[in-house]
C-alpha cells in the first residue's frame, strides 16, 4: 500500500506546490500499478461545502484515478494514524499489514503503521523515500522507460447525456478546468485515451473523453446515415476538440462547418482533407493504393464477418507499435479486394502487442463482443453523402488555434499528407513523433501529452480570461 498522509485539519492546496513533484509521485504511483501493485491515499478530509473546500476536494477526486483506494476520514469515521483507518483500507484492498508499505512525512503516522505490522518509510526527501520503497517492492518506481499514468474503466466517473431522444453518448469524466473532448478512431473506444486523461487533468482541465457513436456505451442505430458527418457534428456543442482517426475528421469537420462551436481542435494523425467538388470520394480512394480497405469496408456484413469472427485476433492485428513492425506479421491496408479480404495470409496465431496489457486487451473484445462491428464500419459507408453534403456548404479559412500531430511510422495516414494545412489554417501548430505508428496516444503516450498538453496550456492562455484548474 502507498499512502500518504493528510492532516487532520482542513487539507490546504497550494499552487505553487512543485509540479516535478507531482508528476514524481504519479509516475511512480504508475510504474506500482503496472506491476500489480495495488496503491492507496489514506487523508485526513472533513466535508468541506465552502469555497476553501472545492480545491481539496476536486484534488481528492482527482487522484481516485490514478489510485486503488483514495480513503478519506469523513467517509470512514476514523482518521489517521489510528489503526483502525490502516484495517479499514487494508481490508477494502485485500491485503495484510504484512504485505503493506506505508510513506508518511509525519513520524507519528510512521510509528502507527509500524506498531500495525507495516513497513513503513518516513518522506523527508522524496528521492530517498522513493529509493527505499523500490527496495522494499522491488520495483524501480523512478524509471521513466514505462509508460505514464493511465486509468482503468473501473476508476474513473461514467457518464450518459441524451443527445436527442433515443440517442445518447457515454463519456469519461476527469479533472476541472476548460473542458477538452476527446475523439477516438476505429477501431477503438474512449479507452484508447487512457494516457491522456489523466495527464491532462493534472495539467488543469477538464477532459472528457467520449464513446463515439456506434461504439461503445453509446447509442448504436444500425441506419448508415446515422453515422455521416452531418449527424455527429449536431452532437458536439461548443469545446476544444482533440481526435484522432475518424475522431480527428469529425474535429476538423466540426472546425470547417460548425467553426462557432470550436475553441479550439487538434488532431493526431489525421490531416484535414479540403472537399474537391469535382472529385468524388471513390475516385480519391481508388488513386491511393493504401486506402483500398475502404473500399472493401463498403459492403454491409463482408468486413463485419471477418473482423467479428476472432475478436482477440483481431485487435492483436490492428494494435502494435512501429518498433514491433519488422518482427511480426503485419496486416497490408493495400489490395485488400483482390485478396478477399483484410486478413487474408496472415497467421491464425498473432502475438499480442508490447502496446497493450492483457487486461486492455479484454476491454476491447468486451466492447465489441455483444455489438461487433457494424456500426463502427456505418462511418466509412457514408463517404458520399458527406462528400454531397460538404460541397453544399460554404467553407473558408479555419481561424481558431489548432493543433496537427504527425507520427513518422504511420503506414496509412502519412506525414505528407498534411502538407500545405497552413494554406487553410493560419493558427495552425505542428507536433511530430517520429518513431511511431498510427497509434499514437497508446504507442507514444508520453510524447502525446507533451505535445498536448503545451498546445492546450498556450491556447488557453492566450484566450485570456480563463481559469485554469489546480494543479496536483
Amino acid at each position: 500500500v502507498m499512502s500518504s498522509r493528510k492532516s487532520h485539519q482542513p487539507p490546504q492546496v497550494s499552487l505553487a506546490k512543485s509540479e516535478d513533484k507531482s508528476h514524481q509521485m504519479l509516475n511512480s504511483n504508475a510504474n506500482l500499478c503496472f506491476k500489480g501493485i495495488l496503491t492507496a491515499v489514506l487523508a485526513n478530509h472533513w466535508l468541506d461545502d465552502s469555497a476553501s473546500g472545492h480545491a481539496p476536494a476536486g484534488l481528492l477526486s482527482l487522484l481516485g484515478g490514478h489510485f486503488d483506494l483514495v480513503l478519506q476520514s469523513c467517509h470512514s469515521g476514523h482518521r489517521v494514524p489510528e489503526s483502525a483507518m490502516f484495517s479499514f483500507a487494508l481490508q477494502h484492498l485485500g491485503v495484510t499489514s504484512q504485505q503493506a508499505v506505508w510513506l508518511d512525512a509525519d513520524d507519528e503516522g510512521v510509528k502507527a503503521a509500524e506498531a500495525a505490522g507495516m513497513k513503513a518509510i518516513l518522506v523527508e526527501n522524496l528521492d530517498a523515500a522513493l529509493d527505499k520503497l523500490a527496495d522494499f517492492t522491488g520495483v524501480q518506481v523512478q524509471t521513466t522507460e514505462g509508460p505514464p499514468p493511465s486509468c482503468s474503466p473501473d476508476r474513473v466517473p461514467h457518464g450518459y447525456v441524451s443527445i436527442r431522444p433515443g440517442v445518447t453518448t457515454h463519456f469519461v469524466e476527469m479533472g476541472s478546468g476548460p473542458a477538452v473532448l476527446l475523439c477516438h478512431g476505429f477501431p477503438e473506444s474512449w479507452y484508447s485515451w487512457r494516457y491522456q486523461i489523466p495527464a491532462l487533468a493534472a495539467a488543469g482541465f477538464r477532459v472528457l473523453a467520449l464513446d463515439m457513436k456506434g461504439y461503445g456505451e453509446s447509442t448504436a442505430p444500425p441506419d448508415i446515415q446515422e453515422y455521416s458527418q452531418e449527424q455527429l457534428c449536431k452532437s458536439i456543442p461548443q469545446v476544444t476538440l482533440v481526435g484522432h482517426d475518424w475522431g480527428g475528421f469529425l474535429v476538423w469537420t466540426m472546425a470547417q462547418y460548425f467553426p462557432e462551436r470550436v475553441r479550439a481542435v487538434a488532431s493526431l494523425n489525421t490531416p484535414l482533407f479540403p472537399v474537391d467538388p469535382k472529385v468524388s470520394p471513390l475516385e480519391k480512394l481508388k488513386a491511393l493504393p493504401i486506402f483500398d480497405y475502404q473500399i472493401y469496408f463498403q459492403k454491409p456484413g463482408v468486413a463485419e464477418a471477418e473482423l467479428e469472427k476472432d475478436l482477440e485476433r483481431t485487435f492483436k492485428i490492428f494494435f502494435f507499435s512501429s518498433s514491433e513492425a519488422a518482427s511480426r506479421p503485419a496486416v497490408s491496408t493495400a489490395g485488400v479486394c483482390a485478396r478477399g479480404g483484410l486478413f487474408v495470409g496472415l497467421p491464425e496465431q498473432i502475438p499480442r502487442s508490447s502496446m497493450l496489457t492483457e487486461a486492455d486487451l479484454q476491454y476491447y473484445v468486451s466492447q465489441y463482443k455483444d455489438r461487433g462491428f457494424r456500426r463502427p464500419l456505418n462511418w466509412y459507408r457514408n463517404n458520399e453523402a458527406n462528400w454531397k453534403w460538404m460541397c453544399s456548404r460554404p467553407t473558408g479559412k479555419l481561424l481558431m488555434p489548432a493543433l496537427m500531430v504527425t507520427a513518422g511510422k504511420d503506414i496509412v495516414l502519412l506525414p505528407e499528407l498534411s502538407k500545405g494545412m497552413e494554406d487553410l489554417i493560419p493558427n495552425l501548430s505542428r507536433g511530430h513523433i517520429e518513431q511511431c505508428s498510427h497509434w499514437t496516444q497508446v504507442e507514444k503516450p508520453a510524447e502525446t501529452n507533451n505535445i498536448l498538453i503545451s498546445w492546450l496550456k498556450e491556447t488557453h492562455m492566450k484566450a485570456g480570461g480563463v481559469t485554469m484548474a489546480p494543479k496536483l
